[in-house]
């Protein structure tokens, strides 16, 4: 299929990637692609998402991956994929461990294109594979080249809210600490002061050592989590797959940061950094339960690696991803929705907007759910602390 660039350059050429074979041979203009791009995340990287696929294709899903190229060169990509839930759905690849979803779109006019012309192609081309399909794109983040797809889309669209991430300026960390007020600011100082009396010790992994790393960090996030209500899909096999498949690619092609934090040689932390030119963000760590008991604070312990990969890397933005745990709330940060995107043919208007009115619906009853979550929170505490002073020899 070719669609006009409406500038000087050829046609742009749209082709359909519809096997796992030849998307893992599109690694390397992928990777080149994704760093002509603005705003885009490392969840959009080459390495997160064909290891995703790899690891959470179902037996119904077809893949679906939208190129466009200008003179040979790949200038647009939207990893996608066609499902059922249960009627046909096309979906972004990523699914329910991606914080933020998104197309690729070069941003430098590379051959000649503009990114204008580029997101027109695409809405183009995922119009001719969700033929039949509503095209549902979850957690796309404020500023996304998806934005760009929805304007120029033919047909019915609507907007839902999606999850609320939470980010901070990509400061360095006296900035950071001076925007949470003195008091909090003094005991953030008191932490860091400790961590440096610690000794604690930072070592990234190098793509080679990140399968042991993440392995480690796996068994101490389980551990960090026993019997508090860790997310189920982190201790299944298939998500250790995953994430040291990606994590090793991405690290290499810089899209990531596996970083392991020691004292006295002692492995006592770990965690996954996503990176891109314009964002930091802390995907997953774990940490030695008997921390808890000692001066090392593992909130202040991952913030400041944080911002050395924000600020000290001139990142704008520093981001606490999805999730609203209390320590988080803590450096004061600011709350950005991210979207979810509905798209399709005329004919299936009356299906987007059933999806849309239920999407609406569960918002709101999530909501709901989260403002009575801190309370819930407060009655679970003291009930574990009841349990405690229970126990014999307490």
């Amino acid at each position: 299929m070719h669609v006009p660039a409406g500038g000087a350059a050829g046609p742009l050429v749209v082709s359909v990637c519809r096997e796992s074979g030849e998307f893992g041979r599109l690694a390397g203009e992928w990777g080149e692609l994704w760093a002509r791009c603005a705003g885009v995340t490392g969840f959009q990287g080459h390495g997160w998402l064909h290891s995703w696929w790899l690891a959470y294709a179902g037996r119904r899903d077809r893949l679906r991956i939208v190129l466009v190229r200008s003179a040979g060169v790949l200038v647009g990509a939207a990893p996608l994929m066609r499902t059922y839930r249960p009627g046909p759905v096309v979906v972004a690849l990523g699914g329910g461990i991606t914080d933020y979803v998104d197309v690729l779109v070069a941003a430098d006019g590379v051959a000649g294109t503009t990114p204008e012309a580029v997101a027109r192609a695409l809405a183009g081309g995922i119009r001719a594979v969700a033929r039949g399909a509503v095209v549902d794109l979850r957690e796309v983040r404020p500023g996304a080249a998806a934005f760009a797809v929805y304007d120029a889309w033919r047909g019915p669209r609507r907007r839902a809210a999606g999850s609320v991430c939470l980010e901070l300026p990509g400061l360095p960390m006296e900035e950071l600490i001076a925007r949470v007020g003195s008091s909090r600011g003094q005991r953030i100082r008191a932490n860091l002061r400790k961590l440096d009396a610690a000794g604690v010790t930072v070592h990234e992994a190098a793509a080679h050592e990140v399968p042991d790393a993440v392995a480690a960090m796996l068994r101490l996030h389980r551990a960090q989590w026993r019997g508090r209500g860790v997310t189920p899909e982190h201790l299944r096999p298939r998500f250790a797959a995953h994430l040291t498949r990606a994590a090793t690619a991405m690290v290499a092609g810089g899209e990531a940061a596996v970083a392991e934090f020691r004292v006295g040689g002692r492995l006592v932390a770990a965690n996954l950094t996503v990176l891109s030119p314009t964002l930091a963000g802390g995907y997953l760590y774990g940490a030695d339960p008997a921390l808890r008991g000692t001066k090392v604070d593992v909130t202040t312990l991952l913030m400041r690696h944080g911002v050395q990969h924000a600020a000290g890397a001139g990142r704008p933005v520093l981001s606490l991803m999805r999730g609203a745990e209390p320590h988080k709330f803590h450096w004061r940060p600011e709350h950005v929705a991210n979207e979810r995107l509905l798209l399709a043919s005329r004919p299936l208007g009356p299906v987007l907007h059933a999806r849309y009115a239920l999407a609406v619906i569960r918002t709101r009853l999530s909501r709901a759910a989260a403002a009575r979550l801190p309370a819930l929170r407060t009655w679970r505490a003291r009930l574990h602390g009841l349990r405690v002073r229970l126990r014999p020899g307490a």
